[in-house]
């Protein structure tokens, strides 16, 4: 029996699939944009990639990373970010292209696996891995088990209050750490409060600003930093967390938003237990919902 999972990460921006090894290696990588507004348009693109990357080599599952929300028991998808796929379901139309058991995961779910297996997180039991980018999303491990929750969408920490009272968030809901923390919304309130920048100026400008020393960027990135070290605290206080793992382009930032993030997670992490909570870059970049999504059918989880 072939080693190799053929793994799909299905996104806004692009859809991706690749074969990747039990050392969570990809091979024959491949990759289109995402089509929007028209579900079979999105399963043409899956399809072909499907059939491209098979014909490579022999695979025994078939693994799915998803932006959410995902409905597991259903075996649908139904993403914000994806016009038009609403209760799409992809479990069965990859079984029936392909013959093989298909294994879905949420794409915060599939990045932190990938982490835990192949990543930053190898030999942490129970982590959260986080991605701070557009917006913020997250999975968890526990226990070394991907923990699904009841539909799937478990571990979503982009959507923890931690300004109650605060600014609407696209998800519907008031005061999230994604209103606070998420690229868009860090640019948004450095102009606010007086950064300078060009029209299409974005986080990763706004990060290059702080390293320069610009006061007001330095001030967005400490204050995102502090409402991601306040959600980390409360995810932490809910499962024991041992570890975070944060990556997305906002990540990338660096030092100027992790040193922040550590130093204010001593104002929320009180508790003993909650002392020695390590928070880590993540390792495998926009590579993890692969090695995860592979990881989740090759464990059969």
């Amino acid at each position: 029996m072939s080693d190799h999972v053929l793994a799909l990460d299905i996104g806004g921006t692009k859809v991706a699939a690749a074969l990747v090894d039990g050392a969570g290696r990809l091979t024959h990588l491949q990759q289109r944009p995402t089509p929007h507004g028209d579900a079979e348009a999105l399963w043409a693109v899956i399809a072909a990639l499907v059939s491209d990357v098979r014909g490579a080599g022999s695979v025994a599952a078939v693994g799915v990373a998803s932006a959410g929300p995902v409905d597991i028991p259903a075996g649908t998808i139904s993403p914000i970010n994806i016009a038009g796929v609403r209760g799409f379901p992809v479990v069965d139309r990859v079984g029936e292209l392909t013959g093989l058991p298909v294994h879905l995961g949420g794409d915060g779910l599939c990045m932190a696996m990938g982490e835990s297996r192949a990543g930053a997180g190898r030999g942490a039991r129970f982590m959260l891995g986080m991605v701070v980018s557009t917006g913020i999303g997250g999975g968890l491990v526990l226990d070394g088990i991907p923990y699904h929750g009841r539909t799937g969408n478990a571990g979503h920490v982009g959507h923890v209050v931690v300004d109650a009272g605060g600014q609407p968030c696209s998800c519907g809901g008031r005061g999230c750490v994604e209103t606070l923390a998420s690229g868009p919304n860090l640019v948004r309130w450095a102009r606010d409060n007086g950064w300078q920048a060009a029209p299409d100026a974005d986080a990763k400008t706004l990060a290059a600003a702080a390293v320069r020393g610009d006061d007001v960027a330095l001030r967005a990135f400490r204050r995102g930093a502090g409402a991601l070290a306040a959600a980390v605290a409360s995810a932490a206080a809910v499962v024991d967390l041992e570890l975070v793992v944060i990556g997305g382009g906002v990540a990338r930032a660096g030092a100027v938003l992790f040193d922040p993030l550590r130093g204010a997670l001593g104002t929320y992490a009180g508790l003993d237990f909650l002392r020695d909570i390590e928070v880590a870059p993540a390792a495998l970049g926009g590579d993890a919902g692969l090695v995860g999504a592979a990881a989740l059918a090759r464990e059969g989880r």
